[in-house]
């Protein structure tokens, strides 16, 4: 007997077919359509299948199916696996067909392994904080709550229609009150952190403290710590923390009246929502110090399991390069221009400097006046420095950075200023440029444009010295040269880097650096800490207050800080170009709120509170950990269930613990992967988890796309209206809708472009199993590929043909036979057994339809009745792709319960070895005959059959062979 689980409540009563949540009775509904229709009362159709997907969807709710035991509880004695998937952010409009391509892969194989013997931990959440809610907020005045458990109950529904087996009892939502909590106290707790590079790990702030105190840390002027006023001490101590305020190059949008992410600014530097002007600005905000973690964050790549091309984005968004840091000096000046280069073997060719128009030092070193003689192409035809400066810099911050770095048309202007290049003493020009950006290296660059072609271009542009120093051989007369070679005209009177490769000389410069003072040897990073605060309210509140010295953090039993109530949800927007306005959030009109008095262990006090809100990020960097404990309100996981579900395998070297498998699109592949890793490292630090990475395995799902169609006059017309046909005489493709030619175009399903398809509608015409078949058989998982209703029938004639083997259609009876099944059909069954469980657990779920397609097409067409061991096995392995028509069936078979947690079947070995192997028969390399001979013969037998087949007797026309040459298993080849 096999049951959900191993309680009497999860049976079910043989003759229960009477689909019992529905209002009539199976006998009576099918009696209705029996007198309606021709058809046979107990056919498999849209009809049948949803009340059949209806039962078993309320059988598994009714019986906690897929609840998971946690470590400690029966069931947690199997093997292990974690199975999730990137959960959805529920909009509005709920599911297209194109949602649940990974939800229904990560439901298969979670089937499979159950079926296998594994606990089987696979939920389901919701990303539920973010704009389009508060958005609609703004819009109506429905508060961004409202909205967001609505869009996520409409969500929840679309998953249970599709028999998704996910453990309820663990779903969260980042917008959860019990859920933000601990999102607010893993923030706290990294602000509570600081990164001992000593030690290469987090360590609580607390301890940097004593270490001041005690005097075993010195303060950077040297002074005692008790010498420190409480504001200096307080702010050294900000300096060091993992979460801290700072002054950083940000998207200003006025029209919004909020920073941006970059991923919100079009191209032309616009905002993507209303197509305002957004604006390159340094404000205050949040950051996280995720560059202390690049090291491991690159170097842990190598301990997980995923897609090789994820690996190479991460690694290039994180940006490890070795190099030298050089600084030079400004005449005139306090501060030098300090760049980073990982060529400084090419310094002697630096004949001009740029810094980016945000850089801080820009405003300090434009003199009054232009200097005499000064070339009119680098003026911006203003009179002074200052006014070309600043309107060069307005002019590029209405841009956005992709515009800036994709731009081939290099512009800039002259500060007026000069720079000492530290090599050969010369006096080069310091420039304003966009194409340099202040979020990456330093905001600074020496321009070397005979090895840099953006370089080379603005050079050209400006008039500017070009002087190679490596040699580029023949062939590059007019470019720039970025290759390798000797070193050329780069020599002073106490270096010579001439006539050195790239590698000698990048050590010999940096050495000379060191010996001047002017330079050292440094690893830099693409990567920049995280900005990490959004003026808006739909977030997470920070558990923070403001004093008179800076924030605090707020006491653990003071969490959660919950959002309050406001009347406008917007964020006060500005005149639209007016780009030196200052973000005023939501939350800061909230002023009951915000103005607080609270005890924080020095007796009651006035504070702030923080009024930006988190990014959406914040939940979803975490929310893998609380799936596994969702109830527990002493922590924000139990270390029993963290070191069960993600802890480090011992069996594996050098194994990183983390969930066994993360399922998701590529479009995630760089940020919240690597936000995740990084909170997961600092938690791991502070020994909060016992696993150093949270995904060991990733797997990238394709996209299902569709085709879209426009009229003559560019407008989309419905898809699912236009009718194909062959190719018209004027060139139309063949296309019509309502009798007019129109055009295809292929790509994403829109709402705009008028051909959304919704789970909904498939499991109305055709059932949630047609659908889950449908979207698993048409290709590999990782593979994108087109939607086509039509098609969709396909798998609906499987499912139809396997219920017709097994059941009478007329009396709903079983028609199976408890007869035993031949060699032949069992060699069939046990070879598609083999095959499906190798592909389930390899993620190729097309590849194991097509063999139960194939089983089925066997039994088809004996024409006889099916035999108990074949069908039983047939429906088990159905179960994971097709679990309501399985689960039927197995209960029409004579079982009680639900097949969830029944045994696999597992291949029988003596089944899979042929008793024949046919031989293709080649006569002078031209296939003549086959024959069939025992899978054992020897290679004279074999060549005896092949010589005697009356084919090869007539080709040979009595001529004794030349040569026979017996291939094993494969050909026979006979020379004439």
């Amino acid at each position: 007997m096999f049951r959900a689980r191993d309680g009497p409540s999860q049976q079910v009563s043989r003759g229960e077919t009477d689909m019992s949540t529905e209002t009539s009775t199976a006998a009576e509904t099918n009696g209705e359509r029996a007198a309606h229709s021709d058809r046979p009362a107990y056919r498999y159709d849209a009809e049948m299948a949803g009340r059949i997907e209806r039962k078993w969807q309320d059988f598994w709710e009714a019986e906690q199916t897929f609840r998971t035991p946690n470590p400690g509880e029966p069931g947690s004695e199997k093997p292990k696996y974690y199975l999730m998937d990137m959960f959805p952010y529920p909009s509005g409009s709920g599911l297209h067909v194109g949602h649940p391509l990974g939800f229904i892969g990560t439901d298969v194989l979670g089937r499979y392994l159950r079926m296998t013997g594994h606990n089987v931990l696979h939920p389901m959440g919701f990303d539920a904080f973010g704009l389009p809610a508060e958005q609609y907020a703004v819009q109506t005045g429905t508060h961004p709550r409202t909205t967001t458990e609505a869009n996520i109950a409409r969500y929840r529904e679309q998953l249970r229609q599709l028999g998704l087996g996910h453990d309820p009892s663990r779903s969260v939502s980042t917008t959860d009150i019990p859920f933000y909590r601990w999102t607010q106290w893993i923030f706290r707790e990294i602000f509570e952190a600081w990164y001992d590079t000593d030690a290469d790990r987090a360590r609580p702030i607390a301890e940097l403290r004593a270490e001041f105190e005690s005097g075993a840390r010195r303060t950077p002027d040297g002074r005692a710590w008790t010498e420190l006023a409480e504001g200096e001490r307080r702010a050294l101590i900000d300096s060091y923390r993992l979460a801290y305020i700072s002054e950083a190059p940000v998207n200003w949008c006025p029209g919004l009246g909020t920073v941006l992410a970059n991923e919100e600014v079009t191209p032309e530097g616009r905002s993507e929502r209303g197509n305002y002007p957004v604006f390159r600005r340094n404000l205050k905000q949040w950051m996280m110090r995720i560059t202390a973690y690049a090291d491991r964050l690159a170097d842990d790549l190598d301990r997980v399991e995923w897609p090789e091309s994820v690996k190479a984005m991460q690694r290039n968004w994180i940006g490890r390069s070795e190099g030298a840091s050089v600084r030079f000096a400004v005449p005139g000046a306090t501060d030098e221009i300090e760049v980073f280069t990982t060529r400084p073997d090419t310094l002697f060719g630096a004949t001009y400097m740029v810094l980016a128009p945000e850089h801080p030092l820009v405003e300090t070193i434009v003199p009054a006046a232009w200097p005499s003689g000064v070339d009119a192409r680098w003026t911006g035809a203003a009179a002074t420095p200052a006014e070309a400066v600043a309107a060069y810099r307005a002019e590029a911050a209405r841009k956005s950075e992709l515009d800036r770095q994709e731009n081939k048309d290099k512009t800039g202007v002259f500060t007026g200023a000069y720079a000492t290049n530290p090599v050969n003493g010369a006096s080069i020009p310091i420039f304003v440029a966009d194409y340099v950006l202040m979020g990456y290296g330093t905001g600074a660059i020496m321009a070397v444009p005979a090895q840099d072609q953006r370089d080379w271009d603005f050079a050209t542009a400006y008039g500017l010295p070009i002087v190679r120093t490596v040699d580029p051989g023949e062939g590059f007369d007019g470019e720039a040269f970025t290759g390798d070679g000797p070193a050329i005209n780069s020599a002073n009177d106490e270096v010579s880097l001439n006539g050195l490769g790239v590698d000698d000389a990048k050590r010999r410069i940096i050495d000379w650096l060191a010996a001047q003072g002017t330079g050292e040897g440094v690893v830099q990073y693409k990567l920049r800490d995280w900005l990490f605060s959004r003026q808006r309210y739909w977030g997470e509140p920070f558990p923070i207050v403001w004093d008179e010295h800076g924030p605090v953090s707020l006491p653990e039993d003071q969490l959660p800080v919950e959002l309050p109530d406001v009347d406008d949800y917007a964020p006060k927007t500005y005149d639209a170009d007016d780009a030196d306005t200052e973000p005023e959030p939501p939350l800061s009109r909230a002023s009951e709120w915000v103005n607080v008095e609270l005890d924080l262990g020095d007796g009651p006090k006035a504070y702030r509170r923080e009024t930006n809100t988190m990014p959406q990020w914040a939940g979803s960097c975490w929310y893998y950990l609380r799936y596994l404990d969702p109830e527990n309100s002493e922590r924000f996981v139990s270390e029993e269930a963290e070191r069960y579900w993600l802890g480090k395998d011992p069996a594996k070297a050098d194994d990183p613990g983390g969930v066994d498998l993360y399922v998701g699109g590529v479009e995630h592949a760089v940020l919240h992967l690597l936000y995740s890793r990084f909170w997961h490292k600092v938690l791991f630090d502070l020994g909060h988890v016992t696993s150093e990475e949270p995904f060991r395995r990733l797997f990238n799902q394709g996209y299902i796309q569709a085709f879209a169609y426009t009229d003559a006059r560019g407008m989309y017309v419905p898809a699912e209206e236009v009718v194909e046909g062959s190719p018209a005489a004027d060139g139309t493709t063949g296309f019509t809708w309502n009798g007019e030619p129109v055009t295809q175009e292929y790509g994403k399903m829109g709402k705009s472009l008028k051909n959304v398809v919704t789970p909904d509608e498939m499991c109305a015409r055709y059932g949630a199993d047609t659908f889950r078949l449908y979207e698993m058989y048409t290709g590999p998982m990782e593979a994108s590929r087109p939607w086509s209703t039509r098609d969709v029938v396909g798998p609906q004639r499987f499912l139809q043909r396997v219920w017709r083997n097994l059941v009478d259609e007329n009396t709903g009876e079983t028609t199976v036979v408890d007869d035993e099944p031949g060699d032949d059909v069992r060699r069939a069954l046990h070879k598609a057994v083999a095959g499906v469980r190798a592909d389930f657990p390899a993620l190729h779920y097309n590849t194991a339809a097509a063999k139960l397609i194939e089983l089925n097409n066997v039994l088809t067409k004996r024409g006889t009745r099916v035999e108990r061991e074949i069908a039983e096995s047939l429906v088990l392995m159905m179960a994971p792709l097709a679990p309501h028509i399985a689960e039927e069936l197995w209960q029409r078979l004579g079982h009680d319960g639900s097949l969830a947690y029944a045994s696999f079947p597992v291949a029988d070995e003596r089944y899979l070895v042929a008793d024949t192997v046919e031989y293709p028969i080649q006569v002078n390399g031209k296939v003549r005959s086959r024959v069939s001979v025992p899978a054992e013969a020897g290679q004279d037998e074999i060549r005896t059959a092949a010589l005697g087949d009356e084919k090869i007797v007539a080709a040979l026309d009595g001529a004794e062979p030349k040569k026979v040459i017996v291939v094993p298993g494969r050909l026979v080849n006979v020379v004439r």
